[in-house]
């Protein structure tokens, strides 16, 4: 069965978000978490450019769009309780702001935190 996906059927929180997930199509590799509301997960679907909201700025925010590092959405998925995203995408250049390919590049390992990424040069 299709069914047209209405970006109004998933489940924000009491300010209108949801978390999204970016995610490496081909590696899996797990880039970073931001926010989307109804609006800018229709502007993803609609461009192919991933478009996030930025809870400090209170606006949209096109990934790359200042950086150049595009996200370019591959395939989104929805969780089990329609309240949290995973955007499959394409990534060009870090995903990070600190020019690392992904914001979590810090592991705990014995208690002790870690660097595992280095910046891009």
């Amino acid at each position: 069965m299709i069914m047209r996906f209405d970006p109004a059927s998933l489940t924000y929180d009491a300010n209108g978000l949801i978390p999204a997930i970016a995610q490496d199509h081909q590696t899996g590799e797990v880039l970073m978490l931001a926010w989307m509301n109804a609006a800018a997960v229709a502007r993803t679907l609609d461009s192919g450019r991933v478009t996030y909201w930025s809870r400090s700025r209170q606006s949209f925010w096109v990934k790359g769009e200042s950086s150049g590092h595009v996200q370019r959405l591959v395939e989104a998925r929805l969780d089990c309780d329609r309240d949290c995203l995973l955007l499959r995408v394409e990534q060009t250049g870090p995903a990070c702001h600190t020019n690392r390919r992904s914001c979590f590049y810090t592991a705990l390992r014995n208690g002790v935190e870690t660097e595992i990424l280095t910046p891009e040069s």
